[in-house]
């Protein structure tokens, strides 16, 4: 089945191609939740030409985007917590903390796209992942002190 993406599916596609799926999946998941229409001999030119203007913006976003991964990576932050037994925290720095963080610096990002691996629970500098799509993952340092 050939459809016609109008938002970004998580490992399909992005918003604006046309793709070959599987009829099941087409017609059971992409279709009713709207995320896509299907593409027929008579709608086909239609939508190659509506190709052409989501590529001209995609190209805008990802220059916005890079010029906000090149801050990013500029970046470092401290944040100071309280601490016991020597370099431990009391609870652990969240990314919504961070996300917050980075705003008050003028970087808009969720926290789900914010990634440290692991849990940050002791002091130190840790490198902060910040997914902005599925190519460009900046990264920054954030270092952890005692209060």
């Amino acid at each position: 089945m050939k459809v016609y993406l109008i938002k970004d599916v998580e490992r399909v596609g992005l918003a604006g191609e046309i793709l070959n799926v599987a009829e099941g999946y087409g017609a059971n998941f992409l279709l009713p939740r709207k995320l896509a229409i299907q593409v027929t001999s008579a709608n086909e030119n239609f939508y190659k030409g509506r190709i052409k203007t989501i590529e001209h913006r995609q190209e805008v976003i990802a220059t916005a985007t890079s010029m906000q991964a090149e801050k990013i990576k500029s970046i470092e932050l401290t944040i100071k917590r309280k601490m016991h037994d020597g370099d431990k925290l009391f609870g652990s720095v969240s990314a919504a903390e961070i996300a917050e963080m980075l705003a008050a610096q003028g970087i808009k990002v969720s926290k789900n796209q914010i990634d440290f691996g692991k849990s940050i629970k002791t002091k130190g500098s840790y490198e902060v992942t910040v997914k902005l799509s599925s190519k460009l993952q900046p990264t920054f340092k954030l270092t952890v002190k005692a209060e």
